[in-house]
């Protein structure tokens, strides 16, 4: 809703203590919040300000002191107050949570709505159909990212959780970093937490109700029933490695475990100083056997820190039991450069001197103690099979999307004067539409009943032979300027003089909705380059309406993709119907068509001509 800027902006106006304190009553009276939550959500100083959205309807944002966006409200004389992320960040319980892998995220705030295959986790608090939800990304199965979009429930959630897997989960109405977030402070999202510490932050209430929140049994997704695992987007607990793929943003706040949290289970184990040592060892060991050997001597020498994160960190063994980060700070050597020293006086590798931070300089991949150590699971790889798991998701929800925005275009043809007759023969009904395959197949039966093939040259029928199919496809011989129809004909040309004797029509649908019928022949979308006011170059865009595409809406999306200036004018000429033309600047031809895909428009019906060459001479 707010990926293009809201228009008609007012002055905003402090609220009066008596407004101030009927609408603190209405959100804890919906949002069941106590006084002290109530008041954090409708602090002193709001300030109400008017709006209009891109296609004009009326809206209310009531904002903070410092000017965050609290809640709005769409449509005129609208009770239904909308949280949000701001507030969401405040409270994060506010409104039942799906959560949605990491790379959802930019799609959803690129204006797509939430697709059923985009979501991991839904809410245990009782959502319906129309039901305000949060969004947030999905981190591990106890730990989840803040809210990042608000958007109304489109299925029923326990629908997503009993075999539906297509279509639309949420009507995505306000994300993070959307234009309505860009009137606030822009302030990045909170740390992501444990679900079980986010109820206790939030406190009583929420959509859900009271004593419904997520802590209890959040670890198996929806109330036990193992969400998670359903969809092969989390890993248990291991909460270390589903952090690597939330957002950066989020990444470097996100708390890495379970047992600093509180929330130590019995499968978790505590790894002693030595046992961290050993791991790290056993990391080297395998990045010898692997990605350091394949290296060429122009790699070296190597700084330690790149040694450090790109080749040992990441072939660590992978554990989702271990609550002790496995890292330097928490082994025996308590620092880099005595690890390395140690891996040194081993023969592993070579440092260049015995300055604290000294490169290295070799690596011995041939060592004994390289050739015994056995292959392990690492960090490494689980983070690349999660990341490949959440890209394939993230597809499927960007497809889903496509499909929904997918235009699909029909000719039909329709019988008209002459040609009622053949499919009246064939009794067919003649005031249906048909297809370009249905009319073919009515042509061919038509030939075979008659017998119409000629028996010298197959390839020719014989068209004078029947004067109802001549007629039909040549027209009457006694109109007044009549064309002589032929003897014979061929197939393809008895075809082609068929459709151009039927009254042609159109049938757009777009993703699930209703197609649309009309009449008349379907003309493609022209998009012609010309030269205007001297050597000025420009692109016009017509016919556009047909394909439900807006003038403004086109504009818009120019204006932004080829960085430069549009209008939108009616066609001139008295041929133009009514339409309208968009004119962008320069020559934008293969950025119009590139737009134009992007909506669902198939190349078919697209044209575009270059006329700014032909000027120039």
């Amino acid at each position: 809703m707010f990926k293009k800027p809201p228009g008609d902006i007012k002055t905003s106006a402090p609220l009066k203590s008596s407004e101030r304190r009927k609408l603190r009553a209405r959100i804890a009276e919906r949002f069941q919040l106590t006084a002290e939550i109530a008041d954090a959500l409708v602090p002193d100083g709001l300030l109400s300000q008017k709006f209009s959205t891109y296609n004009g309807e009326p809206g209310m944002f009531y904002l903070s002191g410092d000017g965050d966006p609290l809640w709005f409200s769409i449509g005129k004389g609208s009770d239904e107050l909308i949280p949000t992320v701001y507030a969401l960040w405040k409270h994060p319980t506010l409104l039942p949570i799906l959560t949605t892998p990491a790379a959802v995220i930019p799609v959803l705030v690129g204006g797509a709505d939430l697709m059923v295959p985009g979501v991991v986790q839904t809410p245990l608090e009782k959502a319906s159909v129309g039901t305000l939800v949060g969004i947030g990304v999905a981190v591990a199965a106890v730990v989840r990212g803040p809210p990042l979009a608000v958007g109304r429930m489109a299925v029923d959630p326990n629908s997503i959780d009993h075999g539906v897997t297509k279509g639309k989960a949420v009507l995505v109405l306000h994300t993070w970093k959307d234009h309505l977030w860009a009137l606030g402070s822009k302030k990045d999202p909170p740390e992501a937490v444990p679900v079980a510490a986010e109820a206790e932050k939030g406190g009583s209430g929420g959509s859900g109700g009271e004593g419904e929140g997520e802590g209890d049994n959040k670890e198996t997704g929806n109330g036990g029933s193992g969400g998670d695992e359903k969809r092969g987007t989390t890993n248990g607990g291991d909460t270390t490695e589903d952090v690597a793929d939330a957002p950066q943003e989020l990444a470097e706040n996100i708390a890495f475990t379970e047992a600093q949290e509180g929330h130590a289970t019995e499968t978790e184990e505590k790894l002693s100083p030595e046992e961290v040592s050993a791991r790290l060892r056993a990391a080297l060991l395998h990045a010898l056997q692997t990605t350091l050997t394949t290296l060429p001597s122009s790699a070296f020498p190597m700084p330690t820190t790149t040694l450090y994160t790109a080749h040992i960190l990441p072939a660590r063994p992978f554990s989702q039991k271990a609550t002790t980060p496995v890292d330097i700070k928490h082994s025996t050597f308590k620092s880099l450069t005595a690890f390395l020293r140690t891996a040194e006086k081993g023969g592993l590798l070579k440092l260049k001197d015995p300055r604290q931070d000294a490169p290295v300089v070799a690596v011995y991949p041939t060592h004994p103690d390289v050739d015994a150590h056995q292959p392990h699971r690492t960090v490494g790889g689980e983070d690349k099979r999660r990341r490949l798991v959440e890209e394939r998701e993230a597809q499927q929800a960007a497809d889903a999307a496509n499909a929904e925005k997918s235009l699909t275009v029909t000719e039909l043809w329709k019988p008209h004067l002459g040609t009622v007759p053949i499919f009246r023969d064939l009794e067919l009904d003649t005031s249906a539409l048909y297809t370009h395959a249905e009319v073919k197949s009515a042509l061919i039966t038509y030939v075979q009943k008659h017998e119409l093939v000629n028996r010298v040259e197959q390839q020719y029928l014989n068209v004078s032979a029947d004067a109802a199919f001549s007629a039909g496809l040549y027209g009457s011989p006694n109109a007044k300027g009549a064309t002589p129809a032929p003897e014979f004909a061929k197939r393809e040309e008895a075809l082609s003089a068929l459709f151009n004797r039927m009254q042609p029509w159109y049938r757009i649908a777009i993703g699930g909705d209703e197609p649309v019928t009309k009449k008349g022949a379907l003309r493609p979308i022209a998009i012609t380059a010309k030269i205007r006011q001297g050597r000025k170059a420009c692109t016009l865009i017509t016919g556009f309406e047909p394909y439900r595409l807006s003038a403004d809406a086109l504009a818009d999306a120019l204006r932004v993709r080829c960085a430069s200036s549009t209008s939108v004018s009616p066609v001139s000429g008295g041929g133009g119907g009514g339409g309208h033309e968009v004119m962008v600047q320069g020559k934008q031809i293969p950025t119009v068509i590139e737009l134009l895909g992007s909506m669902g428009i198939p190349k078919k019906w697209i044209e575009a001509t270059d006329m700014t060459d032909k000027k120039k001479k």
